[in-house]
């Protein structure tokens, strides 16, 4: 039978005929047309009386077979292609049409079986592609009549399940069902679950695919779990699943499944299933259905069920409170933590969204555009007045130095600085700073110093704390801790570039945390090395979640097998004394941006480890840095981090922790490393001890097969970066560049809460001489100002920053150029006290930083009070910079991005009616991002937008865009996982590849100045790099990629709802069609074709026929000879 057979004899409104020609039938266009229009204008067809001329046909047809042929029709025409067909007649009110039929016949003291059978299946097939069709049957009065029709019919096994699947699509309304559940329905449907049976399984499946839907009310839910439907339902599943020997009934037990996921959607429905030992049951029939592939489908609906109804329980700590806590100006001590928790925990800037929810939608992206041409465009009024920003004026050295040395030859003044250095080192004049006030005097503030005895001078709890006292007492180390250290330096080395351990150490006694830090780490103290081998990213084992799952489930069913010891804590000094734990690893974090809290011996080699939070805050657990030492060598350990609180990461998709081992250092490979296999990171059980906005935490495992015994090890969620490593940095730059050639000043912007140097740097080129016009060249240099590190778990962004410095301090011809041709202010570490104490996002405040950036307050937030400052201080001077990036890291995305500013992008995409062709905009700001894309292998241009949302109207890209009106105002995202295009697909970015990635930024800049570069003294001689910077395409392919965002993870993060489910709408289809093929007694769950089966064949002629002639009187097409000639 040709499918599209019925659609060409369709009727026209009206008297109007619409026999269709020989031609015309050839035409496909028409063809087309009236394959769509063919349902609607049966269901509408007019009548041949006045009387009847609006009314439909099917509702008006007063015999059974004129109402009987039109539903043959019209389930050929439904069965046959796309769904298109349905939904148009859906538009046309064919779901009405059916409901006022069904009624009609319904109401009748004795309906016709052979009418009411196809109604009912034509409604239920037509019904749940409608989602509004348990609202039209409530609002037309049919979903009760449906509940008596079934009622009657309990022991009419294909009646019921008829009206079983109508009124499974009637609870696509919430209304609808509640209204079900009021009268008595879930009573009446429970009552047709029967325990395991080999008769009438279509029938059982039917009602427990309705129940589940009557369930997914709210009231239903509750009123279930109240009525004691749980244990039943936990009877029957147990019973389905005991007795289902050959596994022919998968498909009920995956519906009883459904039936508990929905009951259990309410906190009484978990305890009920807890308390009737379902956790238990549940479990145990999962191990079973792990070996049997015929299973499959029940395990995954099991697992998500455990992980809803597990009990909740807080994190073991004390208090939800940071263990850190400062006192604020003018505030209480815990003023930081009852300020962060007024918070909104989705107010997050462009490094992350919501750290609690997935990614947003398009939709909720454009709601949060902002649209307010004012805002856009108008420069707002300055936040202090005029004549406050006098005091930046000493931090531009460069506009008022008089380069007396490039005449004398000598270094005259270093003298000085020395002095300074020494004074700057002494315990005994360690006051801080007026907080508040920038202290830029022109002079080097961190130019720390080696001396020849680096211990001299320093506390004695300072001078030893290169390695920790437990790995020098298996190493046989004596305790004289200086000298240890010479000894180690001497028989090792630690030939790290721009890195000096006793440089570092003098620099780490002038650091001031909150605890007193007394100890270093040894990656610190040491350095860091990149492994000359690039890392690939970790693959993912098949269901490796789900075992960490059912693990996690068999610990709650049996905790006796639990060991639950405390082996170290932050709030208890004795958990930290190992010596005698030679049964257990030994843990520590208590040296600068060290962050582990507690840790909890679990098994024999799996531990729990709890974050800290910000300091003055509760919240933000992510960072993680801490030591590690007593293992075994190749024995697996497993840790699990259950405080996360970032709804996804990149561990998902192929990141691994980092890890620094001691002896491998000693033996000459000084390397953070990527480690950890079975890694995945999922929602859990546990909950905060206080309940606040966020209340949901996240679990990152991982399991490490330590290479060495009796080692110690430190492991990080990234590349840990310092802020002692950041003065020691800057003092070895400082000392290798000529100071004749290279303008290098540190300064301090200002003191931070805690008093710690903020440090700010200029780089330019020095001029040639000291004629006029070379001063005049340098001081109308354009400036660029580059800051970052604002989120202290960032460390990503330092390391960026340290290849930009380590660049423009360089002998490369680039780097000259743009020394001859920018100014450069750095502030490379714009929350020195976050980093320094080990928090994720936050400063000593307990608030983000790069959300002050509007309206920063001098007291809370001075660093970004001073860097807005000095801003303005530039723009007041007719030096507004060409370029400010902000440098980030980005926990969701892989490859390393921009985010700029448009006014026109920002309106095109949220849909603004403004007419933007009037708009005259800069297109200026997309320059720099498509050099990188030319020259950066990690760069990714299709990762990079310009918009301004409401949400960011506070961070520093947005804000020194709309008040200062910098152009090119950005935020530069580094991945903490790695690429997934180019020459980088596949690896973990590392340090090295992170650092490329702040050289290939400031090469970006050469483009703005092309003018000014090409008389470069440098770059005259070598055109082929200029050639290759504009000229030049990586090898990867971001231009041709459009997934910037990564797909859904393989195995479910969250608990599932009844989303896992859905696979009752592909079925219904099938099972419908089955049941008007057999008969009571003759009933099993199978799949029959997609071929029409509401009306058995042997009467689709005859229908057809009858239907023929009834509709020649309104002159329509015999198509009986098309059909069947």
């Amino acid at each position: 039978m040709d499918p599209d057979g019925p659609a060409r004899y369709i009727s026209a409104s009206g008297a109007k005929s619409c026999a269709v020609t020989a031609p015309e039938a050839r035409d496909p266009a028409l063809v087309a047309r009236q394959r769509v229009y063919a349902p609607a204008s049966l269901v509408h067809a007019p009548a041949a009386s006045a009387s009847r001329a609006n009314s439909p046909l099917l509702t008006d047809s007063e015999n059974t077979e004129s109402l009987l042929n039109i539903l043959n029709v019209l389930d050929e025409l439904l069965s046959a292609g796309t769904d298109r067909r349905i939904h148009y007649m859906i538009s046309k009110g064919g779901s009405e049409a059916l409901l006022m039929a069904l009624l009609s016949v319904a109401r009748s003291s004795s309906p016709n079986d052979s009418v009411l059978l196809p109604l009912l299946h034509l409604l239920a097939k037509l019904g749940h592609r409608d989602r509004k069709i348990g609202l039209k049957a409530e609002k037309m009065e049919a979903a009760l009549p449906v509940l008596d029709l079934l009622r009657q019919n309990v022991k009419h096994a294909r009646r019921a399940a008829a009206c079983l699947w109508v009124l499974q699509v009637f609870c696509y309304s919430v209304s609808t069902a509640t209204l079900l559940g009021k009268n008595r329905g879930l009573d009446i449907i429970f009552k047709l679950i029967s325990p395991h049976t080999t008769k009438q399984t279509r029938t059982v499946k039917a009602a427990t695919d309705t129940f589940a839907a009557l369930l997914q009310a709210g009231l239903n839910s509750r009123l279930a779990a109240s009525r004691g439907y749980v244990s039943g339902l936990l009877k029957l599943y147990e019973d389905w699943h005991q007795k289902d020997t050959e596994n022919t009934a998968v498909p009920i037990r995956r519906a009883l499944l459904h039936c508990l996921h929905h009951v259990t959607g309410n906190r009484a429905g978990r305890a009920a299933l807890v308390a009737d030992r379902g956790m238990e049951l549940l479990y145990h029939t999962t191990q079973s259905c792990l070996s049997n592939q015929s299973l499959a489908s029940l395990v995954e609906p099991t697992v998500q069920l455990m992980r809803r109804c597990h009990p909740k329980c807080p994190v073991p700590v004390r208090s939800g409170h940071s263990v850190y806590s400062y006192p604020l100006p003018g505030w209480p001590v815990l003023a930081g933590d009852m300020l962060a928790g007024s918070q909104d925990c989705s107010s997050e800037d462009d490094s992350d969204d919501d750290p609690r929810s997935d990614e947003p939608t398009c939709t909720e992206l454009d709601e949060d555009l902002e649209t307010d041409l004012n805002k856009l465009c108008v420069k707002p009024e300055p936040d202090r007045g005029m004549e406050q920003l006098d005091q930046y004026v000493s931090l531009c050295p460069e506009l008022r130095h008089d380069f007396q040395d490039l005449d004398s030859g000598t270094e005259e003044e270093s003298s000085d600085e020395e002095a300074l250095l020494n004074r700057y080192l002494s315990l005994g004049d360690r006051g801080p700073r007026c907080r508040g006030r920038p202290t830029g005097d022109g002079h080097d503030q961190g130019n720390l110093k080696s001396q020849d005895q680096p211990g001299e001078g320093l506390p004695e709890h300072l001078r030893g704390r290169g390695l920790h006292s437990s790995y020098l007492s298996k190493s046989g180390a004596k305790k004289d801790v200086c000298g240890m250290v010479e000894r180690l330096l001497e028989k090792h080395g630690a030939f790290v570039p721009n890195h000096d351990p006793h440089v570092y150490t003098a620099a780490a006694s002038c650091t001031k945390s909150v605890p007193g830090f007394s100890v270093l780490a040894f990656p610190d103290f040491w350095g860091h090395r990149a492994p000359s081998c690039r890392e690939r990213m970790a693959e993912r084992k098949p269901n490796v979640q789900r075992g960490k799952v059912l693990e996690d489930i068999r610990r709650y069913l049996h905790p006796e097998d639990l060991i639950n010891k405390v082996v170290f804590d932050l709030e208890d000094p004795s958990s930290r004394s190992c010596s005698e734990r030679s049964d257990s690893l030994c843990f520590f974090s208590k040296f600068e941006s060290g962050n582990l809290r507690k840790a909890i011996q679990v098994r024999s080699h799996e531990y729990d480890l709890i974050l800290n939070a910000d300091a003055n805050c509760s919240q933000h657990h992510q960072w993680f840095y801490f030591e590690v030492s007593g293992m075994e060598a190749d024995v697996p350990y497993r840790f699990n981090i259950i405080n996360c609180e970032k709804a996804n990461s990149q561990f998902n998709y192929g990141m691994q922790p980092v890890l620094f081992s001691v002896r491998e250092a000693l033996e000459g490979r000084p390397h953070w490393v990527r480690v950890g296999s079975n890694i995945c990171y999922y929602r859990n059980h546990f909950c905060p001890v206080r309940p606040q906005k966020c209340n949901r935490y996240y679990t990152l495992t991982f399991t490490v097969t330590f290479q060495h015994g009796e080692d110690v090890c430190y492991l990080a969620y990234h590349y840990p970066y310092t802020y002692s490593a950041l003065q020691t940095h800057l003092q070895m730059l400082q000392r290798s560049l000529d100071p004749r050639k290279v303008f290098f000043q540190q300064q301090n912007l200002c003191n931070t809460l805690a008093g710690n140097p903020c440090p700010l740097v200029t780089i330019t080129a020095c001029p040639p001489s000291r004629r006029w016009n070379d001063l005049q060249q340098l001081r109308n240099r354009p400036y660029v100002v580059l800051t970052a590190r604002v989120h202290p778990g960032e460390s990503n962004a330092s390391w960026v920053m340290k290849g930009s410095l380590e660049f423009l301090c360089s002998e490369e011809p680039a780097a000259q150029a743009l020394r001859e041709v920018y100014i450069f202010k750095i502030i490379p570490m714009l929350n020195p006290d976050g980093v320094i104490n080990g928090s994720h996002r936050c400063s000593l405040n307990g608030q983000d930083l790069n959300r002050q950036w509007m309206k920063p307050e001098l007291s809370l937030s001075p660093t970004i009070f001073h860097a807005k400052g000095l801003l303005y201080y530039l723009n007041s001077i007719g030096r507004t910079p060409l370029v400010f990036c902000d440098y980030h890291g980005h926990s969701r995305k892989k490859n390393v991005f921009l985010y700029g500013c448009s006014v026109k992008e920002t309106l095109w995409q949220s849909g603004s009616a403004i007419d933007t062709a009037t708009l005259k905009e800069d297109p200026g700001y997309r320059t720099i991002s498509k050099t990188l894309d030319r020259i950066a292998p990690a760069f990714s241009l299709n990762s990079c937008n310009y918009l301004v949302e409401r949400s960011r109207e506070s961070t520093a890209r947005v804000v020194v865009w709309r008040e200062m009106g910098v152009l090119r105002s950005y935020t530069m995202e580094s991945t903490y996982n790695g690429c997934d295009q180019g020459i980088y697909k596949g690896l973990q970015t590392g340090t090295r590849e992170l650092e490329e990635m702040g050289l290939k930024f400031c090469q970006s800049l050469l483009p703005l100045r092309r003018n000014s570069i090409l008389h470069s003294r440098k770059l005259i001689s070598q055109p082929s790099l200029l050639y290759d910077l504009y000229n030049g395409l990586q090898d990867h392919q971001s231009h041709n990629s459009f997934e910037d965002d990564e797909p859904p993870c393989v195995e479910e993060i969250e608990y599932l709802n009844a989303s896992c489910t859905e696979h009752m709408a592909d079925t219904l289809d099938a099972e419908v069609n089955a049941n008007g093929l057999g008969s009571d007694e003759d009933e099993e769950l199978r799949r029959p074709e997609r071929k029409s089966r509401l009306i058995p064949c042997f009467m689709h002629r005859a229908s057809l026929d009858t239907l023929s002639q009834k509709r020649g009187s309104r002159q329509a097409t015999d198509i009986s000879g098309q059909l069947f000639g």
